[in-house]
């Protein structure tokens, strides 16, 4: 066999049943090997996009998506998928196509330092010089992808390596041993024993919840701890869904587009767990100030987040499942239901009471209705700019339901390729892509992908004609003088609906809204749902 038949063999090895990519010269023999195998290849309208489906299929089955794109501006295209799934913690295994080797910095024709390029925002990057390496690299990619802190792997593979004969070879089923690379699994003993004296002192202990108890599986551990001492949690963006929305524990998002509730408890409680989530400024906008006088706790599998902005009382390096696991298995006992009396006596007194225009769909309500009608164990894929807060602030989560959207990297254009990967993941499950009409239109030519593919995905255009959230920010921080944030009256959704062979339907305002939601969803056709929101609605008036 060659180079490319090597690799497909061993994506099968590793489990892979689906690719997401765009061909071309540079990686043609690598197309033209996993033809012969049974993996599905879909094929994306645009490379970035091949890296936001992987994204979506990874997050919803908790395993390496795989996707490949040729050399050059197939590479840099991809760059934007690679760094969205990076600064979410998703693994991803992404090939890309090179020049030959010996031609490799020589500027020929599209050739690009695709390595060097995506180094900042990869796990690990390899550039395969042998040919007799691509089974250890192949392994070594999904460990490092899907082990301690995930994220995506990068393999850069010269065409003339992809073409050269290998001999044969017994693909490796053991753990790597990698000198460089040994995440840390379990919580240091130490540490948890501190942890747990904290808590037994603690008047009003708090969780905020990221998306690491998500990537470690942790959901039923950490929940049952919570309902064990009766901890009250929070969550950041990510962390939607690490307890159902009505849980009675629960109260809520943080951060500077949180609610009142959530961001009271931050500011009030004595101890604070930060699980799998980073101290990034959109869920704790002054570390320094919020943390003034608490007992910090800081969980993350990865060390180096630990102490990056603000420096834990107690630190504790480790995957969330496995630190919750000991937790539970711990002898100590704690309630804080007066703690917890307090809080819900406040979110009883904070009701926000929101003004929506009625010749306009109020997007709070239509969120809240939207969700409420989806199935218990449906995906909601929000995209970037208003709709993402609408939708974070008013949706409503099951035990069961997802919630995906791009929440580190804030990547426009994520949501309708992410939920073609959710669909590719687990065909059966509704998924409702929600976006803006700046985000749909630069992911809408994915609709020929969703029609070839069978992918059918329901879609929500929130209608404003602007770039909702940066003209939000004008409004605010400029007087209203708004530039470069008005998108016009194009395209007619309800042609490109046509065009492209999808379903279409409108609401100019909440007259039958419940009617249109329920005709929407009713099937599993693919459809655009047109929702006309007022231009000057904000995400933060009251």
């Amino acid at each position: 066999m060659n180079g490319a038949d090597a690799i497909a063999k061993c994506l099968v090895k590793e489990g892979v049943d689906t690719i997401f990519g765009y061909s071309g010269v540079a990686i043609d023999p690598f197309w033209n090997s996993v033809g012969k195998e049974k993996i599905k290849a879909v094929l994306v309208r645009t490379e970035q996009n091949a890296g936001h489906a992987a994204n979506g299929y990874a997050r919803t089955l908790g395993k390496a998506g795989v996707c490949a794109v040729t050399s050059g501006p197939g590479a840099t295209n991809l760059l934007t998928g690679i760094a969205t799934a990076y600064a979410d913690s998703i693994p991803l295994v992404c090939i890309t196509g090179q020049v030959n080797t010996d031609q490799i910095g020589s500027d020929v024709f599209q050739e690009a330092d695709v390595t060097g390029a995506a180094e900042s925002f990869v796990k690990y990057s390899y550039l395969i010089r042998d040919v007799k390496d691509i089974p250890r690299i192949i392994h070594e990619a999904f460990f490092v992808a899907s082990t301690g802190r995930r994220g995506p792997v990068l393999i850069d593979i010269p065409m003339d390596i992809q073409l050269k004969r290998i001999p044969d070879f017994d693909y490796p089923l053991e753990e790597p041993k990698m000198r460089t690379y040994k995440p840390t699994v379990k919580g240091n003993a130490v540490q948890i024993k501190k942890v747990i004296k904290v808590l037994e002192n603690a008047k009003k202990p708090l969780i905020i919840a990221g998306g690491g108890v998500f990537l470690s599986g942790a959901k039923k551990e950490v929940r049952s701890f919570v309902e064990k001492h009766s901890v009250p949690v929070v969550s950041t963006m990510m962390g939607l869904g690490v307890l159902p929305s009505d849980h009675p524990l629960y109260y809520g998002m943080v951060g500077n587009n949180g609610n009142a509730i959530a961001n009271r408890a931050l500011r009030e409680c004595d101890t604070l767990m930060m699980v799998g989530a980073r101290v990034a400024d959109r869920a704790v906008a002054a570390p320094n100030m919020t943390f003034d006088g608490k007992v910090l706790i800081h969980m993350d599998v990865d060390p180096a987040e630990i102490g990056k902005n603000v420096g834990p009382t107690i630190p504790i390096v480790g995957d969330i499942k496995h630190i919750f696991l000991d937790f539970l298995e711990a002898e100590f006992e704690t309630r804080h239901d007066t703690w917890v009396n307090m809080l819900d006596l406040y979110r009883d007194s904070v009701k926000e009471e929101r003004h929506s225009s009625r010749d306009f769909v109020n997007p709070q309500s239509f969120v809240h209705k939207l969700s409420l009608a989806m199935k218990d164990t449906s995906v909601y894929v929000a995209d970037v700019g208003q709709n993402q807060l609408f939708s974070c602030r008013n949706i409503i989560l099951r035990e069961k339901t997802k919630f995906f959207t791009s929440g580190g990297m804030g990547t426009m254009g994520y949501s309708i390729p992410a939920a073609m990967g959710v669909k590719a993941a687990e065909p059966g499950t509704q998924v409702v892509a929600v976006c803006g009409d700046g985000s749909f239109q630069m992911s809408m030519m994915e609709l020929a992908t969703i029609n070839q593919f069978k992918f059918p995905i329901k879609i929500v255009v929130m209608r404003n004609r602007y770039l909702g959230l940066v003209r939000e920010h004008q409004h605010h921080n400029y007087n209203d003088e708004y530039n470069m944030v008005f998108i016009g009256e194009e395209p007619e959704l309800s042609k490109i609906a046509e065009a492209y062979g999808v379903g279409y339907l409108r609401a100019d305002n909440m007259d039958g809204i419940d009617e249109k939601i329920g005709e929407f969803l009713s099937d599993d056709k693919t459809v655009i749902f047109e929702v006309s929101i007022d231009p000057e609605e904000n995400v933060m008036s009251v």
